[in-house]
């Protein structure tokens, strides 16, 4: 024989040769390598469920609204809605000037199309709901035709 004896059944096992064994360098890029994928898929994970949540949230204020623009309420029948629900009126802007001011404390990225919305319109009220602000849009006659959800 080679030299090459078969351990009796239960006995110590043969070592492996060291040339079969990852050497620390290997062993220390494998964990690193584990613990960068890990990472990863964690801030993936977090990243894709805040922006559900942000969508889901978004999602529900702006339905909100659409389904009650169909009913045409006017504007004291919205006012008086909303803050039975507890979105209060933050601003009635009358003149050109009070409502640039509202728009650009709150209109954030949807500013120019909050602006485009208000020159059509000669009535903008705006609420806070939340953390959503709705900038809500009427017409001559007091019937709301338009609104802007903003996330706050």
């Amino acid at each position: 024989m080679l030299g090459l004896e078969t351990p009796p059944e239960g006995g110590p096992q043969p070592l492996e040769p060291d040339s079969e064994r990852p050497d620390a360098r290997v062993r220390l890029a494998i964990l690193v390598g584990s613990l960068a994928t890990t990472a990863f898929i964690g801030y993936l994970v977090f990243t894709i469920g805040a922006w559900g949540f942000g969508f889901r949230r978004f999602s529900q204020h702006e339905g909100r609204l659409r389904r009650l623009l169909p009913q045409q309420p006017t504007l004291e029948r919205v006012v008086r809605g909303l803050n039975d629900e507890g979105s209060r009126l933050v601003a009635a802007p009358e003149t050109a000037e009070a409502l640039e001011r509202v728009v650009a404390e709150r209109g954030g990225r949807r500013s120019p199309e909050i602006r485009a919305k208000a020159a059509r319109y000669p009535h903008t009220r705006v609420f806070l709901a939340g953390d959503m602000v709705y900038f809500v849009f009427f017409d001559e006659a007091r019937v709301m035709r338009d609104f802007t959800c903003v996330s706050d």
